[in-house]
């Protein structure tokens, strides 16, 4: 039986109307999206170093400043133009909101670089919060993926939590190396319950793919990360599961351009579609993996923030995810220090990867009303 969804804020207010009347708007702009409702300008936003593109949604037949919101998107090749993404920022405009959608261009080409997202989330929060067309008093922020973090880290830091009035993650992490684990060898755990399920190899691809030559032992395994690199790319670009065998044929050709002792190393993180990576590789991989992110960057560790956040957290996660288990979503919700103002939500609607609810009429609806009531709770929160 899967965990309930938990909440560790005492007051677990009930649903109110303006919540309510949100949730209705975001499932009719999920519903419709018809093009009229919701405008879309593009601006750019200064950064260190540079400047990036930024896509402003508002809906077209209000004026005055509304709620702002800032999301990023995840380590995607399509970016802040993830069909999915876009969906779901013009259902979040169409709440009636001001949405802010900066580009990460080192997360389209699959770098990891959280120093350089958390510099384009800060530069969107100061940005969203300050403008006229935002209600005073600051912005909500939501990250999925690995942008999870980097919200956790905005909501902490003291030069910046005060723009910030409620954060959201839609399938966090709380361990990178629990995450790896699950992603190698398909198991995940909470509070003694084991789960098992079928991994998205494009995770380990790309951690691989970054952080292969700084782990221990593989310095000169980078031939064999830039395979892996490009291999996620195809699937990005593609738009097709990266667990599907049409990727088969790329593996071989990749493999085959690769030196005799790299192509061993290859073929244990891209085996054959339907076989998961040697389990003796993997216990020894993961770990190590998961040292060279530490020592990479400390931003990719969570935890350490959590006590400094006093802003509403609201943690989702689709409990079909293939990429990061719902089970770190729990456990990222279960650090945070007691009487903390977090809840988590568990959902068969949202995952990293396809799935869900085909041929079940009575579940989806249930988990479309249970996805209302999330969505009300976050858009409320503003």
């Amino acid at each position: 039986m899967l965990p309930s969804p938990s909440c560790q804020d005492p007051s677990r207010r009930k649903p109110t109307w303006r919540s309510l009347r949100r949730a209705w708007a975001f499932a009719r702009g999920w519903q419709s999206q018809e093009g009229d409702r919701v405008q879309v300008k593009e601006i750019t936003l200064p950064r260190p170093g540079g400047s990036v593109p930024v896509s402003l949604y508002r809906p077209a037949s209000v004026e005055g400043p509304l709620p702002g919101w800032v999301v990023l998107h995840g380590i995607t090749r399509p970016g802040r133009h993830h069909p999915v993404l876009v969906r779901f920022v013009r259902a979040l405009a169409s709440s009636g909101a001001t949405v802010l959608l900066p580009e990460i261009p080192e997360w389209r080409e699959l770098a990891l670089a959280p120093d350089a997202a958390q510099e384009t989330l800060e530069a969107a929060v100061r940005h969203g919060a300050l403008r006229a067309d935002v209600a005073a008093g600051g912005v909500g922020i939501l990250g999925f993926s690995f942008g999870v973090p980097r919200i956790l880290q905005a909501a902490a830091d003291p030069d910046l939590r005060r723009y910030v009035k409620v954060a959201a993650g839609f399938g966090g992490y709380a361990s990178l190396e629990e995450a790896l684990r699950f992603q190698f060898t398909g198991e995940h755990a909470w509070q003694g319950v084991h789960h098992r399920a079928d991994p998205d190899p494009y995770g380990r691809w790309v951690i691989a793919g970054n952080l292969l030559p700084k782990a221990a032992g593989f310095d000169q395994a980078g031939p064999v990360a830039e395979a892996l690199l490009e291999l996620a790319r195809a699937a990005g670009d593609a738009q097709v599961g990266a667990w599907e065998a049409e990727f088969d044929d790329l593996k071989n050709r990749l493999e085959t351009r690769l030196r005799p002792e790299h192509r061993e190393l290859f073929r244990a993180f891209a085996p054959p579609a339907g076989t998961l990576p040697p389990r003796v590789f993997a216990e020894s991989m993961v770990p190590r993996l998961a040292q060279a992110a530490r020592r990479a960057s400390p931003l990719h560790d969570p935890l350490p923030y959590l006590p400094a956040i006093r802003t509403p957290v609201h943690l989702i996660h689709g409990r079909q995810d293939r990429l990061i288990p719902f089970t770190e979503t729990l456990r990222l919700a279960a650090s945070f220090p007691p009487g903390a103002p977090v809840r988590s939500w568990l959902t068969g609607l949202f995952g990293h990867s396809r799935g869900g609810l085909a041929g079940n009429p009575w579940r989806a609806a249930r988990e479309g009303l249970h996805f209302l009531r999330m969505i009300g709770a976050v858009l409320g929160s503003i």
